[in-house]
C-alpha cells in the first residue's frame, strides 16, 4: 500500500532528524556544561534533507542535523550546534519505525504513525567533547492521501503508488539526561 510505504519513508528521515537533535542534548551557553535533564525539539527537513533543532533544560543549544548515516551496523546521527557536534545511535528508534504498522482511516485517507525508543549518546566534539547519555526519541507523522476522481473506485482513498500527498506533517521531539 502506497501509504504506509510513504508513512514510513517520511518517518526514517524524521528519526534520522531527530538522532542529530538528540545528540546535541549536551550544548551549554557557555563553559563546560554541568549536565543534567534535557529536552529536544527537531523541525524536520524536507525530502530526508537537512533539519531545525533545539536543545533545552541543564544545557542548550540550537543548529541542524543531517540524516543518519550507517556505521559499523548501526545507524548514527550527528547534530551540527553552535558550539560543536553531537552524535547519537538511533539503531533501536530506526527498527522501530522501519517495522511500524501505521494506523490507516481508509474512509478519510488517513494515516499516523508513532514511536519511541531509548536512544545513547555516542559521541560528541567542541563543547560536546565527552558527552554520554541517553535520549527517549518519540517520532510522530501524519499522512492524508487522495481519492480516485472517477472510475469504479470514486471517492474512495487510493492507497496505490498512483496516489498523490495531500497533506503530510512529522514532529520529532525527546527527553534525556547528559552528562560529561
Amino acid at each position: 500500500m502506497r501509504l504506509h510505504k510513504t508513512t514510513i519513508g517520511v518517518a526514517g528521515a524524521l528519526v534520522c532528524l531527530a538522532a542529530g537533535a538528540s545528540v546535541a542534548a549536551g550544548a551549554a551557553s557557555s563553559g563546560t556544561p554541568a549536565g543534567g535533564a534535557i529536552r529536544i525539539f527537531v523541525q524536520p527537513g524536507q525530502n530526508q534533507g537537512e533539519g531545525k533543532i533545539l536543545f533545552t533544560g541543564a544545557v542548550g543549544d540550537y543548529g541542524s542535523s543531517s540524516p543518519a548515516v550507517s556505521s559499523g551496523g548501526k545507524k548514527i546521527g550527528t547534530a551540527t550546534l553552535t558550539k560543536g557536534t553531537i552524535r547519537i545511535d538511533l539503531t533501536a528508534i530506526s527498527a522501530k519505525v522501519k517495522g511500524a504498522n501505521p494506523k490507516i482511516n481508509a474512509a478519510t485517507c488517513s494515516v499516523s504513525v508513532t514511536k519511541s525508543a531509548e536512544s545513547p549518546i555516542v559521541g560528541g566534539t567542541g563543547l560536546y567533547a565527552g558527552i554520554q547519555g541517553t535520549i527517549k526519541i518519540t517520532e510522530s507523522f501524519g499522512y492524508l492521501g487522495s481519492t480516485y476522481k472517477t472510475g469504479p473506485h470514486k471517492g474512495k482513498c487510493n492507497m496505490s503508488n498512483s496516489g498523490t500527498t495531500v497533506a503530510e506533517m512529522g514532529i520529532v521531539y525527546g527527553k534525556g539526561t547528559v552528562s560529561f
